[in-house]
């Protein structure tokens, strides 16, 4: 049934998806009107558009009641100060009318919400007479600055469209062959943790027969702690958009999608702005610079699905179905969006493939080693005396990166979970051992993954930590495979009762549960989920030895 949806989808294509299409009738109307006409136009069921409506929190009527919605990710929950900002959202607004959303991106400063089709953090809360009253306010810039021998992601060689057209007037007279194996020949991997090669993802989908290819840019990845993707998409947005160009001049692919978060709407406005204005250079769009190379590039908004960020995931919300993870193979570089050839990346990859090209890829190969190479970005959250974003060398010792760079902490951290809500939970005195590098991380039990980093304070409880991460496997799995959708469930019955002191968990069965996940998941959301939990319960067990029945 799938494959005749997107295949349905696919007739009408990018410039007109149906996504898209769904997403505005959703937000548009209150009473289902328009629901059969969509159907009618794209040639699939009612059915089929109500299914997919119905997946997207955003789209649901529930949350359109809502005014405002503070974050609920991992970071701002570790600082504490969320349940004050509620309540004066909720004074000010109304009970009924705060909702929730995940990270917003100001995992650097807390106090996260969304009013009004724009987000607010730190002191904005302060302000918010005049946010109601639709007055624009200064906010603080988090701080980003580059610690690498050579800048790859925070350069300036392509801050405007006119280096965007020196550099594509180049590279698009350049042998497809040598830019591929220029990215094999710097040992570039993906960046969203996955860690596969993106010479290699780029050749596979450039030797796929087809009339049809896309390039897709995943910029919905939610990661709670981490806001590089926001640094990105905000100050560099040429450097990502120069990156899918090339991917299409490299696969032989004519048009790409930026499918982007809905929480993050200056980015969404930065990247409008930047399309624009290649557009009307010529730089974007039939016959670039006189070539017979064409490219046109779409934005796609996301409406509130973590699991988005899984490319197959992603593909499909594109292609108007439910976001439901797809069983590999086919992988995309074969079969992908409209079930044509699909290069799917996400965005610091995309830029640091830009960079690569630009600045060579010698120098990036020179730094870190083959499996870890290159620069990687870092966010540092509010618990260091130095937040931000850093563009950091592979291979730095973590030591160097947390108390050099960050400054060390503002208040005593007993752990740190670093690579999103499935990255790892390492506790502070195993950092020293640990260097910026993917594979170090994963030979410890760990995830480097996203880079990012959430602070956990001493006083937090682990038992809490866990339901946290349970909690929001089972709102955010697509539930397609039943260990994800009835394990994360299970998992949050489990410390659901817990926390009320109703009974206790046998270390037995919560194990299988989190093996069981593991191996049965089709996808990382709910397989990835188990290792934070399993760090806990191997470091953190004496904390909860009165909640946990250990059994032989």
């Amino acid at each position: 049934m799938s494959k005749n949806i997107s295949k349905l989808s696919g007739r009408i294509g990018l410039k007109d998806n149906l996504f898209q299409k769904l997403s505005e009738r959703s937000l548009n109307s209150k009473n289902g009107d328009g629901m059969k006409e969509l159907a009618d136009k794209y040639h699939v069921g009612v059915s089929t558009i109500y299914g997919a409506e119905s997946f997207y929190e955003f789209l649901r009527p529930a949350h359109r009641a809502k005014k405002a919605f503070v974050c609920n990710g991992s970071a701002c929950m570790c600082a504490g100060t969320q349940g004050n900002l509620k309540k004066k959202l909720q004074d000010k607004l109304g009970k009924d009318k705060v909702g929730e959303m995940f990270c917003l991106g100001y995992c650097y400063e807390n106090h996260a919400f969304h009013y009004n089709g724009e987000n607010y953090a730190g002191n904005d809360i302060n302000k918010i007479d005049q946010i109601v009253k639709g007055q624009t306010i200064v906010q603080e810039k988090f701080t980003s600055k580059s610690f690498a021998s050579t800048s790859f992601l925070m350069d300036d060689k392509l801050s405007n469209v006119e280096k965007f057209r020196d550099n594509l007037s180049r590279f698009i007279k350049y042998d497809k062959k040598k830019i591929i194996q220029s990215l094999l020949s710097s040992n570039l991997t993906g960046r969203g943790g996955a860690g596969f090669p993106t010479g290699l993802k780029w050749d596979f989908c450039s030797k796929t027969k087809s009339k049809k290819k896309y390039v897709i840019c995943n910029a919905d990845e939610g990661d709670s702690g981490a806001f590089s993707d926001r640094y990105l998409l905000e100050e560099q947005p040429l450097k990502v958009i120069f990156g899918m160009v090339i991917c299409g001049y490299v696969i032989g692919g004519n048009e790409g999608v930026l499918y982007i978060r809905g929480e993050y709407p200056k980015s969404i406005e930065a990247l409008n702005g930047s399309i624009n204005s290649l557009k009307e250079s010529g730089l974007l769009g039939k016959n670039i610079l006189g070539s017979d190379f064409s490219f046109d590039l779409n934005i796609c908004i996301g409406q509130g699905a973590y699991i988005c960020g899984e490319e197959t995931a992603l593909i499909a919300s594109i292609e108007g179905r439910r976001a439901e993870v797809d069983v590999r193979p086919p992988f995309p570089v074969t079969e992908g969006l409209y079930k044509k050839p699909t290069v799917v990346n996400n965005v610091e990859t995309l830029a640091a493939a830009s960079g690569i090209l630009i600045n060579g890829f010698e120098k990036f190969a020179a730094i870190g080693n083959k499996k870890s190479a290159g620069t990687k970005l870092v966010c540092l959250d509010s618990f260091f005396n130095n937040p931000g974003v850093y563009e950091i060398e592979m291979g730095t010792p973590m030591k160097k990166v947390f108390y050099e760079i960050g400054g060390g902490l503002k208040k005593p951290v007993k752990a740190f979970q670093i690579g999103g809500p499935l990255g790892g939970v390492v506790p502070t005195q195993e950092i020293d051992k640990l260097n910026l590098d993917f594979q170090e991380f994963t030979n410890a039990g760990f995830m480097l993954g996203h880079a990012s980093v959430v602070s956990i304070p001493k006083e937090f409880s682990m038992i809490d930590y866990i339901h946290h991460l349970f909690e929001f496997t089972a709102e955010e799995s697509c539930g397609k495979c039943f260990p994800g959708r009835l394990g994360s469930y299970r998992g949050k019955e489990m410390f659901d009762q817990v926390k009320k002191k109703t009974a206790k968990i046998p270390l037995k069965l919560l194990n299988e549960l989190l093996i069981t996940m593991q191996k049965g998941c089709l996808c990382a959301l709910c397989g990835a989920i188990p290792t934070p939990i399993m760090n806990i319960l191997k470091y953190f067990g004496d904390e909860m030895k009165d909640d946990i029945v250990r059994e032989n």
